[in-house]
Parts: structure tokens; C-alpha cells; sequence
């Protein structure tokens, strides 16, 4: 059967894309609607967009087979790719621990430039924390403004309310942010990795010490069972509250005697702890810069429960500062404009005024 062209047609803001200190956003979201039909966005005025669509798949079912492949293949394929990024990776520019919804903002802003290498380093099989999904095990994810801003960036739909934009579900922010920042060639996330322990040499921080996340989980029941590690000129510690596997940068900061105390989170308070969480986001000790709810941990904020924006704008934030230590364009002391002919994204989209950035 002939392919069959369907069209939607959504309204759009007309307004430009607003810039770094520019109050206003550049889109509005979309309000809850019962039909099934979801609008497509765009940055430009109201238009129509066409969307091709097979009637037909590619094959036939009744008599589907793949094409013969050696099993050994399929083993050297994933092993030397694997051990390639290994190498590769072992001496990188940017280590985030933690892929987490902080962590993964923070890797996507500093990957916008392509000659800085970034490995993300995550315990759990399944990146993400605890953004796939609300509070309490909802669906939803709150978001205040102005962080929807950074929805804008990567397309996420969302519907407006006065203050704040709900996501339908959690699960859209983090596989879409996912799905853009894992295709980038100067990002690679290990998974199901392990940071046991950090390097420190001459009161820096230059890497972390790395293992199994199973094998980490299990030092107590096996025989000794040595690490391994990568260096990085700079080290983003995004492990969030204190848990299992978080806090773990903090911890073992105070462990060493590099800093005095981890005194933990204090009680809720929302309106409190996201504007704390972002401006007390900052390089803790020399090659280590702390964001998301790490950050609490370390200066005793708040907790600040199931709203989200202050994860995204706090990873941004520490992008930003890793990004002024390696000597590249940021936004923290305003020379990303330098690269904003080449790179339009290269810009801190969710910050709402100067003082966010502060370091």
C-alpha cells in the first residue's frame, strides 16, 4: 500500500529565542488536551508539518528471517568497542559521577562543545536516578519556572501553569535528554560502573577510582578484588542525597580531610532549597565541582522533594564551571558568546538572571 501523509498543524509562539538573561521564554507549552493527536513544536511561527507515514512495514512477517551472524562476532563487536572506550576514556577532560537528572544535564551542557571529552560514570544499570519518575512513585514531573526553559532546549512538551509546567511523565525528560546527550561522539557513559574512591594528588582531584558496580556491591563476600581508574581534568560529583551509592563524592571528601563536615540535608522546603541548590552549586575543592542534590548534602540546605528544575539548572551551572576551568567559553564569566555563531545551543537556556550563575 502507497505511504500516507498526515498533517498537523500546531500553534507556535512567534517570539525568538530567548537569550541567556531574557526573562521571557521562547515557548509556552502545551495545555492537557483529550484528543490523542499531540502538537508538534517548533521554534518558528504557527506552520504545518507534514509527517510521512507507512501503511506497510518494511517486511514480511509470514516469512521474516535475519541475515546469519557467528556468535563470536557479536562478542568481539561489543568487547572492542567496550575496551576502545576504555582507553579511550581512561585520560579525559570531564568525569560526571552520577547520571542522575543533575548529572545528565551537566553532561549535556559541557558536550555542546565538541572538543571537550566527557565520561559519565553511573552505578545502576539503568542511568536516570530518580527522574523516571515523580514523587511517591507518580508519573509527573513539576518543573519551576524558569528552568522550563531548558524543556524548550530539548523539546519536551510539558503543560503551563502560573508558576511552574508539569511533564506528563517523568520518563520524557530523562529519555529525551538521554537520547541526545548518548549520541554525541565525545560522550560515553559507562554503566553499571562503580566510582570507589577519587585521585587526589597535591590537594586536587584528577580522577576517580572505578569498579563493577556489582563487584563494589560485594567486596564483603568475595576476596579482594582490585579497581580500576580514569583521570579527568576536572571531576563533577552529581551522586545525589545520601543513600547506597550517594553522597559518596562529599563523603569521601570529609574522609580524607578534605573538607570539614557533610552535614546532610535539612527538612522540606522547596522554595528554599532549589534556589540554594543552584547557587551553592560550585567546585567544592581543587578539580571537583558538586551539583544536584549533592549539594545539600554538603552545606545542609534543605531538601527540596518532588520538583526538578533546580537538577537541570544546577547541572548546567557546574557545566558551566567546568567548562571556565578548562579554559573554554562559559557562562559564568560570560565568554560563551564567543561561540554562539558557530554553536546557536551553546547557551545556558534556563538561567534566569546573573546571579544564578555566581560562582
Amino acid at each position: 500500500m502507497a505511504a500516507m501523509s498526515t498533517t498537523l498543524t500546531s500553534s507556535l509562539s512567534s517570539s525568538p529565542k530567548s537569550s541567556f538573561l531574557d526573562h521571557k521564554s521562547s515557548f509556552h507549552g502545551s495545555p492537557i488536551i483529550t484528543s490523542r493527536v499531540t502538537p508538534i513544536r517548533s521554534s518558528s511561527q504557527s506552520q504545518t508539518h507534514t509527517i510521512s507515514m507507512s501503511l506497510t512495514p518494511q517486511y514480511d512477517f509470514n516469512s521474516f528471517t535475519f541475515d546469519p551472524i557467528k556468535e563470536s562476532i557479536v562478542s568481539r563487536e561489543m568487547t572492542r568497542r567496550y575496551m576502545t572506550d576504555m582507553v579511550t576514556y581512561a585520560d579525559t577532560d570531564v568525569i560526571v559521577v552520577g547520571a542522575g537528572s543533575a548529572g545528565l544535564s551537566c553532561a549535556y551542557e559541557i558536550s555542546k562543545n565538541p572538543s571537550i571529552s566527557v565520561a559519565i560514570i553511573e552505578q545502576s544499570v539503568s542511568p536516570g536516578g530518580g527522574a523516571w519518575l515523580g514523587g511517591q512513585l507518580f508519573s509527573a514531573m513539576v518543573v519551576r519556572k524558569p528552568a522550563q526553559r531548558f524543556l524548550d532546549e530539548l523539546g519536551v512538551e510539558y503543560d503551563e501553569q502560573d508558576n511552574y509546567v508539569v511533564i506528563k511523565h517523568a520518563a520524557l525528560f530523562t529519555s529525551t535528554i538521554m537520547s541526545k546527550l548518548l549520541a554525541r561522539p565525545n560522550v560515553k557513559l559507562f554503566n553499571a560502573v562503580a566510582a570507589e574512591d577519587l585521585i587526589v594528588k597535591g590537594g586536587r582531584v584528577g580522577g576517580v577510582v572505578t569498579n563493577w558496580a556489582l563487584v563494589s556491591m560485594n567486596h564483603d563476600t568475595q576476596s579482594c578484588m582490585d579497581p580500576n581508574v580514569m583521570e579527568a581534568k576536572i571531576v563533577v560529583s552529581s551522586c545525589g542525597h545520601d543513600g547506597p551509592f550517594g553522597a559518596t563524592g562529599v563523603k569521601r571528601l570529609k574522609s580524607i580531610g578534605m573538607i570539614d563536615s557533610v552535614p546532610g540535608m535539612k527538612a522540606l522546603d522547596m522554595n528554599t532549597a532549589e534556589d540554594a541548590i543552584v547557587r551553592l552549586t560550585r567546585e567544592i575543592v581543587p578539580g571537583m565541582i558538586v551539583t544536584g542534590m549533592e549539594v545539600a548534602e554538603i552545606d545542609g540546605a534543605p531538601r527540596m522533594g518532588p520538583t526538578f528544575g533546580a537538577m537541570m539548572i544546577s547541572g548546567q551551572k557546574a557545566a558551566h564551571l567546568a567548562l571556565k576551568a578548562l579554559g573554554q567559553p562559559n557562562a559564568i564569566d560570560g565568554t560563551f558568546s564567543e561561540v554562539t555563531e558557530v554553536q546557536p545551543e551553546f547557551v545556558l537556556a534556563a538561567t534566569e538572571n546573573s546571579e544564578i550563575v555566581d560562582a
